[in-house]
Parts: structure tokens; C-alpha cells; sequence
């Protein structure tokens, strides 16, 4: 058990979060496989509120750059406050998102509030959020697993994706999960420093 326990943690402590993608063509399989690992996650009376749109049409992915990148200037500009601004100041990441249009594959992951049956019943979902984002969460490490590398991107607001993926507005958009190979340039930022130790962001009782 602690052997097969280090052997993930090896492996899932490799993985890292990059902006620089190559336009190498994905394996349709190798996504499929890894949504259906997301689709395993646990979820709020099993029913499983989420959906995945996985986006490889070219002209699809131009048109969610664009609103991507319309939402991110007024962002930058307007809405973000100094503090976040600062934050982000080390990534020198700023409005332009072509990663939108490189990656080879957009998956737009959205949450649903609820199920409407053939009959016309509804069924409320719960723990919805809580839900989706561990399924995002087996989804990224399935993706790292075979190999590829991911960006969890969220222009906010994000209600253009329900238009581009045609998606009912009863789903509300999770987050835009770019996915691909790394670039040969690609670099990673180090903040600085290294990922918390055990004891700063774990107690035990």
C-alpha cells in the first residue's frame, strides 16, 4: 500500500500547470478514457452533475478565444482589483490567451443544477460545485497520467461557452480545461519557491 501510495505521489507531484502548448494532435482515445476516469468521481446522491464538451473544431476554438480574451480585458482593466493584479503579476500572464487556439483540445466542463427526464420531471442535484470539481480534479490527474499536459482557465463571466458549446443555460460553466502537449519552449513559473510542506497544510488529531 505505501508503495503504490509513493508511486502516485512521484507521479502526481511531477505535474505542472503550463501556458505554453504545441499543436500536436491529442489521441481521441486517450481523452475519452480520461473523461470516463472523471466520471467515476463521487458525487452528491450519485447524480453525477456534470457534463464535459470536448472542443477540437478550430473555428470553435477561435470564437472562445475571442470571448475569452473579451471578457479577460475587461478584467485586467476594469474589474480585477490591485491585489489579485499582484498576484498575478509573476505568471506575466495578461489578456491574450492564444493557448485557446494552439492547444489541440478545450474541454469546457459545466455543472448542472438539475436533470430533466424524457416525462418532464426534474430532478434537483446536490452538492453540485463540491461535485464537479472533483470530477475536474480525477479529470486533470487521468490527463497527467497519459501524458499530457492541462491550464484550469476561468474568464469570468463564462456564459459565453454555454452559446459556442450549445449547452442549455440551465448548466452553469465550471471551468475551460486546456489540454495538450507542452510546447518545446515551454516554461513553468516557480512562485518563488515550493508547494507547502505537510505540516503547513495538514493537522493531524
Amino acid at each position: 500500500m505505501e508503495s503504490r501510495a509513493r508511486t502516485f505521489y512521484e507521479s502526481i507531484a511531477r505535474r505542472r500547470t503550463v501556458r505554453d502548448f504545441s499543436d500536436e494532435p491529442v489521441p481521441d482515445e486517450v481523452i475519452r478514457l480520461a473523461l470516463r476516469a472523471a466520471g467515476t468521481a463521487p458525487s452528491g446522491a450519485n447524480l453525477q452533475p456534470w457534463h464535459f464538451v470536448v472542443v477540437k473544431n478550430p473555428l470553435l476554438k477561435r470564437r472562445i478565444r475571442m470571448a475569452a480574451e473579451e471578457e479577460e480585458r475587461a478584467f485586467y482593466d476594469k474589474r480585477a482589483p490591485q491585489e489579485w493584479l499582484d498576484a498575478l503579476r509573476p505568471l506575466g500572464t495578461d489578456a491574450e490567451k492564444p493557448f485557446l487556439e494552439i492547444a489541440p483540445v478545450l474541454i469546457a466542463i459545466f455543472s448542472q443544477s438539475h436533470t430533466e427526464l424524457k416525462e418532464g420531471t426534474r430532478v434537483k442535484h446536490y452538492y453540485v460545485p463540491h461535485s464537479t470539481g472533483i470530477a475536474t480534479g480525477f479529470l486533470i490527474t487521468a490527463l497527467h497520467e497519459a501524458g499530457l499536459v492541462t491550464l484550469t482557465h476561468t474568464p469570468s463571466p463564462m456564459g459565453f461557452l454555454n452559446e459556442i458549446c450549445q449547452r442549455p443555460t440551465s448548466e452553469k460553466p465550471f471551468l475551460l480545461l486546456v489540454t495538450g502537449f507542452p510546447a518545446d519552449n515551454c516554461k513553468v513559473p516557480r512562485f518563488g519557491g515550493i508547494k507547502k510542506s505537510d505540516d503547513e497544510f495538514s493537522s493531524w488529531l
